[in-house]
């Protein structure tokens, strides 16, 4: 069996092609057959308000893509020149493959992928923020 399995938690909810689900009262599986679905976790949503800091903006920004908020073409350009600016800051190796990845994904119209490899990197942003307020 292809595609991708998603296992979900009781009442768990999630957005596919903009149509949101919601998981019954137990555990489930679903197998999410068709290429290219769009499909987002709303418990990794990131709200508006939390999309205060570059990586989380560039998050953001391709779940807008992923949840069809916001046009592919365009946003494309812009989530491009983004990860670049990051490339410049974020050097360390585990960064640079996480960046590489995302614009691959990105060059692919893989959002979802795009979104997993910058998720990767706020942890990091996180404890650079924190250095630099101490």
């Amino acid at each position: 069996m292809t595609g991708l399995v998603l296992k979900l938690g009781p009442h768990e909810r999630l957005l596919i092609n903009g149509a949101v689900i919601e998981n019954g009262d137990r555990r489930s599986k679903l197998s999410i057959m068709t290429p290219g679905a769009n499909i987002l976790r709303l418990k990794d949503a990131i709200h508006p308000e939390e999309a205060c800091t570059p990586v989380r903006r560039l998050c953001y920004t391709a779940q807008l893509v992923l949840t069809g908020d916001a046009p592919p073409e365009g946003t494309r350009a812009q989530l491009l020149r983004n990860i670049e600016e990051l490339s410049h800051i974020l050097t360390d190796p585990d960064s640079r493959a996480l960046l590489t990845r995302a614009t691959e994904a990105l060059l692919d119209a893989q959002y979802y992928h795009c979104l997993k490899s910058l998720r990767a990197l706020i942890p990091r942003e996180d404890r650079l923020l924190a250095a630099g307020r101490a």
